[in-house]
């Protein structure tokens, strides 16, 4: 599956009629493996972009590789189709709205409003719920602790965002539209916009990057250029990080607020992510994976009457804890994938925070780091860490 590139100009490529008339030539049975794809053999022109390194550099695929290469047209990333079963979250939720709300231990006592058993306290609380009601012409929500009246709650929808599974290690950075934005014809100074806008969670290749003062520049398309403030980039390195050991671990980068998978040598999964806000940083290190959970209750912070820092957060799905109580995980609550926003955690889509629960096992490394040197690394700046 080619990923959306989002809107772009025109690119040049070569004649159907040349493609169709190679494809009749150049193409046996003997010479397909079993993936469909050519080995030592001219191939088609889509599979000679997806797999270069299988392919002679010959014909129109060939050509459209070498053009690829030089930034003259599209170079689709060696993309597989993402598995639809993992956006399936097992829960419903709702928020609670400022000022809490009371529990009650039956639909017609909470559409009544008496006889509560607890109270929720303000802050920022979100429950999940098995069934929604309509009792005497008010809605019901059945949670876990008991009955929500409807008009003390707003459900939520989480976001579908899903990131990239690659086949093999893509040829060069991409990235993902953080803030939406118009590309420019030129690097930095005067603004001279073009009439192409990159919505937010656009994904772009990168063909080029300039510096111009303290910012990068990169060129996602011919004379389309964005500054790296409105920019996630993933720069697939196959190294292994300092102090990770085995050939599987997960990178988080808290610059470009991105995750990586890698596995045998090949980057095969990347996504946005939201990790610790200021003050509230992710710590920079390699770590382990030390518990992998389905689900689990977050809570923290300290509630006040009007307003206060606490946070309850009721089934968090896909959780793979690495570093004291921060962990990679699904997140329902925000949908700010690419800036840091938690108080330590790594922020997922839920989607991908199930794809990287089914790769990591107990003692799978995680890597953090931040190419800018801007988070602190004094362990003594680091508590427990939270969602």
């Amino acid at each position: 599956m080619i990923p959306d590139l989002g809107p772009r100009p025109f690119r040049r490529t070569l004649g159907l009629l040349s493609c169709a008339a190679f494809a009749a030539t150049a193409w046996t049975a003997a010479q397909l493996s079993p993936s469909g794809v050519g080995v030592g053999f001219g191939c088609l022109p889509s599979d000679q972009l997806r797999e270069p390194r299988r392919c002679l550099d010959l014909g129109p695929g060939g050509e459209l590789e070498r053009q690829a290469r030089a930034g003259e047209t599209d170079h689709p990333l060696p993309t597989l189709r993402p598995d639809p079963d993992l956006g399936f979250i097992p829960f419903d939720y709702i928020r609670i709205k400022e000022g809490g709300a009371g529990v009650y231990p039956s639909p017609q006592d909470a559409a009544s409003g008496s006889g509560s058993t607890s109270q929720l306290p303000n802050g920022f609380v979100f429950l999940s719920y098995g069934s929604v009601s309509d009792v005497d012409g008010g809605s019901v929500y059945a949670t876990g602790g008991g009955y929500v009246r409807g008009e003390r709650a707003t459900k939520i929808t989480p976001l579908s965002f899903h990131g990239l599974q690659f086949s093999r290690t893509p040829d060069r950075a991409f990235g993902w539209i953080r803030s939406g934005t118009l590309g420019q014809r030129e690097p930095g100074g005067a603004e001279d916009w073009t009439a192409t806008w990159y919505p937010l969670r656009t994904l772009v290749s990168i063909l080029d990057v300039r510096r111009v003062g303290d910012l990068d520049w990169y060129e996602v398309a011919p004379q389309e250029w964005v500054v790296q403030t409105a920019i996630a980039i993933v720069t697939p390195d196959t190294t292994r990080p300092p102090g990770v050991e085995g050939d599987r671990w997960i990178r988080i980068n808290l610059y470009e607020q991105t995750v990586e998978a890698y596995r045998g040598g090949e980057l095969i999964f990347a996504t946005l992510a939201s990790t610790g806000r200021y003050g509230y940083w992710t710590q920079p290190g390699a770590f382990q994976v030390w518990a992998k959970l389905e689900r689990d209750t977050m809570s923290g912070g300290v509630s006040e009457p009007e307003g206060g820092n606490y946070y309850y957060l009721e089934d968090v799905p896909w959780v793979l804890y690495f570093d004291q109580s921060r962990a990679l995980h699904g997140t329902y609550w925000h949908a700010r994938f690419g800036t840091s926003t938690s108080h330590g955690c790594v922020n997922l889509a839920p989607s991908d925070a199930h794809w990287i629960y089914e790769f990591a096992e107990e003692g799978t490394w995680v890597y953090v780091w931040d190419p800018s040197g801007q988070t602190p690394t004094d362990p003594a700046l680091y508590g427990a860490g939270g969602a």
